[in-house]
């Protein structure tokens, strides 16, 4: 079975990536390559259309690099940090510290990339989507290609107006005049027109064909959570909505809570039935995407999971948030602490004082080399090297843990929690870390924030939870309070320069 799956993920990967590669193999990367070509030169054959729906797929792929979205919102967050260091690495022209404390300038770098990553994104879908439904071949799937791309579209959508609130909106490839730009109020209900004009033509039940490719239980969940944070964006609770987005999921069928937790984030996780939305990743066709290894780990881990490269040593977890987790939370493995191993299980010393990873931070701006706890939460295989090989895990977008926990939400601030707490996949969760399922009463805003922190640390949930919950400006670890206006990042100013029609978020 696994020699399968592996063969199943590689061979998804290489339909995603194969015309990026043919059709830019020297270092010429952009897009204007296509523009030449008419249409129904290019197009063929239906293998045609759907090798170039895969270039919009392939945008998805830098979410979880050093300067991506992920990192970005992660570091904005109380659970990730990246501290100066003794030997005055790690500082970036304070990149990291302005992120960290909510004071980001339009100039940060970090802030440019992850805007970059997102409109990259939107700007393959329209074209992706302009080329597709322009091409004279029919075949049957086609109108799926074009449901995926659009509703690909709207999750890249989604984290446009979830961090930057006011964006420049254009659903027009023909369209060569600078996006107006629209607020919430507007692309909000876009997008959850947009997901239910099209899910219908989505596949519903996954299998392998359609593995990493947008399918009904991807889209209802991207609904769900459109719906969960409507009333922080625009001012409107939808709650209910919430959970009919959420029983969506849970209809189909498909998916379940794994007996294992970190099965969700193994070597070869393609084989979880959790996992609803995943990038695939390969070690050499998605080379300097996925490389966790040398972002968190000092060089010394070396020992443990027989690395070749060195370690960056950046990002650790920020002090105190080890603290949420009980003793016997399986999840708090999610991170390195304590003294460390090497593969053969025994006590890692080197020259004469032994590797412990302390949770604690003595000096933010001098950091020392083994404190913070590192994040291990996506199984290492051995011989990484960055830029040599990679990380093969494929990168979790949703996983179904999160619809449950979702639907709870929304009838926790409902009233009714406990019209789901034995529900036995939501028990599940908690019973597979170790714990004792929630039971009435026990739950409260700062207990689910906690538990939401628990069960999805470093996947790019922090961010969001923490101003849905009304925390984001209250001061952590050596981050003051930050100001409303904080909630939004700054537009780039790069972009602000190009572009007349846009207003920079307020506070900047």
């Amino acid at each position: 079975m696994l020699k399968t799956t592996v063969m199943k993920k590689n061979l998804t990967i290489i339909a995603y990536i194969q015309i990026v590669f043919s059709a830019f193999s020297c270092t010429d990367l952009s897009e204007e390559v296509y523009s030449g070509i008419p249409l129904e030169e290019f197009f063929i054959t239906e293998k045609d259309v759907l090798m170039n729906a895969g270039r919009a797929y392939t945008k998805l792929q830098g979410m979880p690099e050093e300067f991506s979205l992920w990192t970005l919102t992660e570091m904005a967050s109380d659970e990730m940090v990246a501290p100066g260091r003794d030997d005055g690495w790690v500082w970036d022209n304070g990149r990291w510290d302005q992120i960290h404390k909510h004071n980001l300038s339009s100039t940060n770098k970090i802030l440019t990339l992850a805007y970059g990553y997102v409109y990259e994104g939107i700007s393959a879908c329209n074209e992706v989507l302009y080329e597709t439904e322009s091409s004279t071949i029919e075949f049957d799937g086609k109108d799926k290609i074009v449901a995926e791309i659009k509703i690909l579209r709207a999750l890249f959508y989604y984290y446009a107006i979830d961090n930057w609130g006011n964006v420049p909106f254009s659903v027009d490839f023909n369209d060569k005049s600078l996006p107006v730009q629209k607020d919430r109020d507007y692309v909000l209900p876009f997008l959850i027109n947009e997901i239910k004009d099209n899910v219908d033509a989505l596949q519903r039940v996954p299998d392998d064909s359609y593995y990493g490719r947008v399918t009904q239980g991807m889209a209802y969940t991207l609904l769900a959570k459109l719906y969960m944070n409507s009333q922080e964006w625009v001012g409107e609770a939808r709650w209910e909505e919430v959970i009919e987005a959420c029983d969506e999921v849970i209809n189909i069928g498909a998916y379940q809570i794994e007996d294992s937790y970190f099965a969700n984030f193994a070597v070869h996780n393609e084989a979880s039935k959790e996992n609803i939305f995943m990038i695939p990743m390969q070690s050499i066709h998605t080379k300097d995407n996925f490389y966790w290894y040398t972002l968190t780990l000092n060089d010394a881990s070396r020992a443990t999971f027989e690395f070749k490269g060195a370690m960056w040593d950046e990002f650790v977890l920020e002090p105190g948030f080890l603290d949420k987790y009980d003793d016997n939370d399986i999840r708090k493995n999610s991170f390195l602490f304590g003294q460390q191993k090497d593969k053969n299980g025994e006590d890692i010393v080197i020259d004469g004082e032994p590797f412990i990873y302390t949770p604690e931070i003595e000096d933010y701006m001098a950091r020392k080399k083994w404190e913070g706890a590192r994040g291990c939460k996506y199984e290492y295989q051995t011989d990484l090297e960055y830029y040599v090989n990679d990380m093969e895990n494929d990168y979790v977008i949703f996983r179904y843990a999160d619809v449950l926990y979702t639907k709870l939400e929304a009838l926790y601030r409902l009233g009714r929690e406990g019209e789901m707490l034995l529900d036995p996949d939501l028990m599940k969760i908690r019973t597979r870390a170790g714990l004792e399922p929630y039971t009435s009463g026990q739950l409260t805003d700062e207990e689910f924030l906690d538990e939401l922190g628990r069960e999805f640390a470093w996947e790019g949930h922090r961010r969001q939870d923490l101003i849905r919950f009304g925390v984001w400006t209250d001061p952590w670890w050596n981050k003051p309070y930050s100001e409303e206006t904080d909630k939004l990042f700054p537009i780039p100013i790069t972009v602000m320069n190009a572009n007349p029609n846009l207003e920079q978020n307020p506070g900047y």
